[in-house]
């Protein structure tokens, strides 16, 4: 048996072209003078690429490439093979591919083969993002009034027992004495001002009183270093991979997390390797990865053992799917954000069924989305079910790039090769479109911005109605959008003093105006557009009544960052809207008293006072119990209704003010254009992110460098460790691949019904501290506070395996309510699964499982198939199967059998306490039916889901890791 392709001429070979005077090859598809490649989406032409460049006859063949230039008639049946460029882990679900990976050196070196050639075969970027915790953080939130110092985000300030003031108060300042480069901090805090014009200077990690830099970033050590405590044995394993194993990127811990280092510093859009330029493409083992298809970079995220495959060299399987083309035209109307468009666009595919499709944006509307918005709006495919949604590159990618990491070289050499492919699009040009599966138009005109309120989210007003709404709701009895106020009230004016100076409110008066970057921290363009919307009022000569309570709460002091370097942060200071921290203050109710006189006067007239911000809570109440109405809004849309005063305003008719000259000002005189902002946000803020992003690249983390790891070919594993762990998955492995072993008397480890989930096969969570599990790790003299979660212990096997089928909501017809437990048949005892498992291991019995439909639903997992594995499963046999499970339980070694249709365990009488004999035929063919015969004398037929030749050969092999280690030997 074959384990490797033969060598033979590349059967494309007669499509090589060359870049830069014959410097560079390429694949030119456009001499395959067909004309069905002119008419594919571009992402099918990418999938096309890499199926022609991969064609080896072996995982690759002829047919697979005719199958995807085919694509119009082979959509939604044809099984294709795709190699994507590279493979992306974060730490969680990277450790195992990892551990795996040492364990194949270990078997190789035990045969006399040299370890150091296994390598992963496919480039492999991981990212240690997934290890930090807060452990200490500097009281920098709700600065001018903290009532609850020990609430944490999302909790609500509850009645209950005074507690100590917090430790900035009395020297001002929320970091260490010293810390704050301002000579006078232990000076009380200045009251909000109107004008300040306080210049900042460019530093993430502010004090935020007076937002001067912070010279020792003593919170940000101390939570790296409880790091590096915690997680020493991962991180000392993931530095050993970065220097052990060739094609192996780590990414050490607090440069960023997962998706934004993919964005930001991994992407290559092209790739160059043995002289070939290709398309960039990648797996990756989290659900953000979809965000990279905004750049032109096809990607979505797989399982552990899907990525694990590809880094081995096997491509990735899918049916062909169906591109759904987003068709977006008209002009986005001015006024509104990029937050708006994403999500108007998110609602009309959510309302689309296109579950499990590609989507791929085209039309002249293409054009007015940044870089960032099409990222955003990628990263937003599970919203509506899609698999990517892919942007093809244009001038505004180009753009982009120029701003990254990008040479100028490498910026030409990438737009020649895409253009000699046709994967570079004018968008304007409509005859360049492809043909799609299907159309959705979206009229980017009918997006408008909206507010949401006043008392619920899901209660969507536009902008343009929001003074009849408001009305309206005055008008109707108490209710989500109700507060039934007489009509010979809602007139009502009262007057207060502040300041020394008199006012009026009425109802819809704005008393909070909130600006937070929590809930917009994907996409700075707002935050952008709220800053320029401010300068451009204060430039008018536009003005906020001093008595609303403003603040401006950045969700990072990145946000804090560029607002400053964009010059546009003194403006919002000018406006009332001071940085008062980094955490949750308004929206869990911790802003500031409002003033006396204006509580006073709400209840004087028994007002419905407003607030708007822009995070994510707003409940009647919430804000501040005078406060009735709260609105939800975009970043400018806060800092317009607190220009206005009011949220009863009609924007087109009514003017926000007047200048001292006594030109009325209309909020379309002074919204920032789009252009202005994205050009705001590709000077500013992408130049300075991806500027700060190289330079913690290159310079390191200096505890990283601190970490010591062994300098060996093989890892000297420590018997000791609780979370990294050999697992065996090479024990016995041998040169010569056996013949299949028949299932000889199986005993059935479990009896499911429909529907088993990962989540029931391999829980994420919590360890119980009655499972398996726990009981090891008890062995080992852990504390159940030290057990972490199966997440957090995927590098140890024994945890793993004492972990499958560890769900509470596993319902198991052999016990008849949810629970982990089974029945070992033998002794009639009802076990722990593992541990029936482990006493049938020890009597040398062969087990199988029963089930019933969709078996293996749910999110892909790593250790859903090894876990049964290491159990001693053989065979699962059930009524039908989550297709993308199959190829797990093909990739470990188990093999798959779904009853005939019509047949089901009930309808055949099966009780589960039978034992269970299938033979296996030396020749196994795809989708072959094989024999069920039972103790009890019954016999049937099932069929092996075996797709391919190929799953054939895995399965022989006893799954993927050792078809791939067998290949050293």
């Amino acid at each position: 048996m074959a384990l490797t392709p033969p060598v033979k001429e590349h059967p494309y070979s007669h499509l090589i072209d060359t870049l830069q005077d014959g410097k560079i090859q390429f694949f030119n598809l456009q001499k395959l003078s067909d004309p069905r490649y002119d008419k594919l989406p571009l992402s099918i032409r990418v999938l096309l690429e890499a199926a022609v460049r991969n064609c080896d006859g072996f995982f690759t063949k002829e047919e697979d490439v005719q199958n995807v230039l085919d694509w119009q008639q082979q959509q939604s049946k044809a099984e294709v093979p795709f190699s994507p460029a590279r493979v992306l882990l974060q730490d969680f679900t990277g450790i195992p591919a990892m551990v795996d990976l040492a364990a194949m050196r270990d078997a190789v070196a035990k045969h006399g083969m040299d370890p150091s050639l296994v390598n992963p075969k496919c480039p492999t970027d991981l990212i240690v993002d997934h290890s930090l915790q807060i452990d200490y953080s500097k009281c920098q939130s709700a600065i001018q009034n903290a009532p609850n110092p020990g609430a944490g985000a999302g909790q609500s300030q509850g009645p209950g027992p005074s507690r100590p003031a917090p430790s900035w108060r009395g020297s001002h300042c929320g970091v260490q004495r010293g810390s704050c480069s301002k000579s006078s901090c232990s000076d009380p805090p200045p009251a909000a001002g109107r004008g300040s014009g306080q210049q900042i200077e460019n530093t993430p990690l502010l004090c935020p009183f007076h937002l001067q830099p912070v010279s020792d970033t003593e919170t940000t050590l101390k939570n790296q270093e409880l790091e590096l405590i915690r997680n020493k044995e991962r991180l000392q394993f993931f530095k050993w991979c970065s220097k052990a194993f060739q094609n192996v990127n780590v990414v050490p811990p607090d440069v960023g997390a997962v998706h934004q280092v993919n964005l930001e510093y991994l992407c290559r859009v092209v790739q160059v390797s043995d002289g070939f330029i290709y398309p960039d493409s990648v797996v990756g083992t989290d659900s953000h990865t979809t965000m990279i298809n905004g750049l032109g970079i096809l990607g979505w995220g797989v399982g552990g053992i899907e990525s694990e495959a590809v880094m081995l060299g096997q491509p990735v399987s899918l049916t062909l799917p169906e591109v759904v083309g987003c068709k977006l035209v008209g002009s986005i109307n001015p006024l509104t954000t990029s937050i708006d468009v994403v999500l108007g666009i998110t609602k009309h595919l959510r309302q689309a069924g296109i579950s499990g499709k590609f989507v791929e944006f085209f039309g002249a509307g293409v054009s007015q989305l940044s870089a960032p918005d099409r990222t955003t709006i990628a990263n937003m495919c599970p919203e509506y079910n899609a698999t990517v949604s892919f942007f093809p590159i244009d001038q505004v990618t180009l753009k982009h790039f120029r701003n990254t990491n990008f040479t100028q070289e490498k910026l030409e050499l990438m737009e020649s090769y895409l253009k000699a492919v046709k994967l570079f699009r004018s968008y304007e040009d409509a005859s360049e479109d492809p043909e799609y599966s299907e159309v959705i138009e979206i009229n980017l005109s009918a997006i408008v911005p909206c507010v949401s309120g006043p008392k619920r989210s899901q209660d969507r007003v536009a902008v343009s109605s929001m003074k009849e709404d408001f009305q309206s709701c005055l008008d109707e009895k108490v209710g989500f959008k109700g507060f039934h106020v007489s009509k010979e009230k809602q007139d009502a004016l009262v007057p207060f003093l502040h300041g020394g100076q008199e006012y009026q409110l009425a109802h819809g008066s704005l008393v909070i105006a909130a600006v937070i970057s929590c809930t917009n921290n994907c996409n700075p363009s707002v935050m952008l557009t709220a800053g320029l919307l401010a300068k451009k009022a204060v430039e008018a000569g536009l003005v906020v009544k001093p008595y609303i309570r403003t603040s401006l709460a950045p969700g990072s002091g990145m946000v804090t960052h560029y607002l400053s370097t964009s010059g546009v942060l003194p403006y919002f200071s000018q406006l009332g809207f001071e940085v008062i921290g980094y955490g949750c203050a308004t929206c869990v109710g911790n802003t500031a008293p409002l003033p006396e006189a204006v509580v006073d006067a709400i209840k004087q007239g028994d007002l419905v006072a407003c607030g708007v911000l822009s995070g994510n809570r707003h409940f009647e109440g919430r804000l501040c119990d005078c406060v009735r109405a709260n609105y939800l809004a975009s970043p400018p849309l806060v800092v317009a209704y607190a220009l206005a005063g009011k949220v009863g305003i009609d924007f087109e008719k009514e003017p926000l003010g007047e200048t001292s000259e006594g030109k009325q000002v209309f909020l379309r005189d002074i919204w920032p254009s789009r252009e202005e902002v994205q050009q705001t946000e590709e000077d500013t803020v992408i130049s300075s992110v991806f500027k700060d992003l190289r330079g913690r690249m290159e310079k390191g983390n200096t505890l990283w460098s601190t970490i010591e790891c062994p300098d060996s070919v093989v890892f000297p594993w420590d018997h000791k460790s609780t979370y990294i762990r050999s697992p065996s998955f090479f024990s016995k492995l041998g040169k010569d691949v056996p013949p299949p072993q028949s299932i000889e008397n199986a005993h059935v480890l479990l009896f499911l019904g429909n529907k088993v989930t990962t989540d029931h096969i391999s829980p994420a969570g919590s360890i119980a501290r009655v499972s398996a599990a726990a009981k090891y790790l008890q062995s080992k003299r852990l504390t159940p506070r030290e057990f972490n979660s199966y997440g957090a212990r995927r590098g140890n096997d024994a945890v793993m395996t004492r972990g499958t089928f560890a769900s509470i909501k596993l319902l198991n017809r052999f016990i008849g309510k949810p629970g982990p437990k089974t029945l070992h048949i033998p002794s009639g005892q009802t076990l722990d699964v593992f541990e029936a498992a482990d006493r049938y291991h020890r009597d040398g019995v062969p087990l199988i499982i029963l089930a019933g439909k969709d078996y293996g639903s749910g999110n892909s997992r790593d250790w859903v198939a090894k876990g049964p594995y290491l159990l001693g499963v053989r065979a699962v046999i059930a009524e039908s199967f989550e297709k993308l499970h199959v190829k797990q339980l093909v990739g470990v070694g188990i093999v798959p059998l779904q009853f005939l249709p019509g047949d089901s365990a009930d309808s055949l009488e099966l009780s589960g306490k039978e034992r269970f004999s299938v033979t296996l035929p030396e020749s196994l063919s795809p989708r072959q039916q094989l024999t069920v015969k039972t103790s009890q004398g019954k016999s049937f037929l099932v069929t092996a889901l075996f797709d391919t030749e190929m799953d054939v050969i895995f399965f022989q092999h006893g799954g993927h890791l050792r078809y791939v280690a067998r290949t050293f030997l």
